[in-house]
């Protein structure tokens, strides 16, 4: 990790009476007296390795373009602090239950940081209507077993929809032929990423010419893995006690009806907040139970 130091010029003018003042600001007028102290600041220049692996795929980064994209993307989110600490905190909960999924499906383990990419690990919503930290549209987590009405939306659920996007992936990995390309396909569409392949008459994604934000959302994924994997490294020194940690929660099994989740709730000696935060996927104060739902609740 290396540092650059920029100094920033202050203005700083001293002032002790009135009249001092508009003496001061007769001279300022003219080029007068004033005092510039410089403040320093360090900037991390994060250092680009020779090679990275996604997926157990080994990335070579000897050529100036694929070098140069991800150099990109590690300053963007090197200095993009409020976002990556957040992102930092946020794994430390939500990995676990993501690698779980991933594990359970038998898919890298390295495909979390497509999540880390499409939302940020938070229960975002899109201008278009993808939701989720896989960032589900409504008509694809249908297409891939995830219940969505007016009462449940399992976008929300982190580790369904991350067994949902394994799904994606799986067929994408099948059709491609390596993770890189599924990866990118999530952000493109598997229609559109292969016809990119048969028009330009290429194998791999680096070779590809793409829109902008396809060409960068593979480079976005490399740049977090590095930063999320060493943080020190690019500057960021979290604590334990700056994570936030998985929540200790019980499972309770709802097989009937329920007609007020906030009643629902202090009958299990909690509250409507804490069911909705460990819940996020029930989006209604009540349920249709038309199966069996797992509902959490502070252990």
């Amino acid at each position: 990790m290396r540092k650059i130091i920029f100094f920033t010029a202050i203005l700083s003018v001293f002032l002790s009476n009135s009249s001092c003042e508009q003496n001061r600001t007769s001279e300022s007028k003219k080029g007068g007296d004033s005092t510039t102290t410089l403040s320093a600041k360090e900037h991390v220049i994060p250092e680009i390795p020779s090679q990275i692996s996604y997926c157990d795929e080994v990335i070579m980064l000897d050529n100036f373009d694929i070098r140069e994209r991800l150099d990109r993307e590690l300053i963007i989110n090197t200095h993009y602090h409020s976002s990556t600490i957040q992102i930092l905190k946020r794994a430390n909960r939500y990995f676990p239950e993501i690698e779980s999924a991933l594990k359970d499906a038998g898919l890298p383990d390295d495909l979390k940081y497509v999540a880390v990419i499409e939302s940020a690990l938070a229960q975002a919503t899109s201008p278009s209507g993808a939701k989720g930290f896989w960032q589900f549209m409504p008509e694809t987590g249908l297409e891939f077993g995830l219940t969505i009405n007016d009462e449940v939306d399992e976008r929300l659920d982190v580790y369904k929809s991350t067994l949902a996007a394994t799904q994606y992936l799986k067929r994408a990995h099948i059709k491609f032929g390596d993770w890189i390309l599924a990866s990118a396909s999530y952000n493109c569409g598997m229609a559109g990423l292969e016809r990119q392949l048969e028009n330009q008459q290429q194998t791999d994604f680096f070779s590809l010419y793409l829109n902008k934000e396809t060409s960068r959302y593979v480079f976005r994924i490399l740049a977090l893995k590095l930063i999320m994997e060493n943080p020190q490294d690019y500057g960021y020194s979290l604590e334990e006690d700056d994570l936030y940690q998985p929540v200790a929660t019980k499972s309770i099994e709802v097989s009937e009806n329920i007609s007020d989740l906030n009643q629902w709730a202090i009958e299990h000696k909690t509250n409507l907040r804490l069911v909705k935060v460990l819940n996020p996927w029930l989006i209604s104060n009540e349920l249709k139970a038309d199966k069996i739902y797992q509902i959490k609740i502070p252990a």
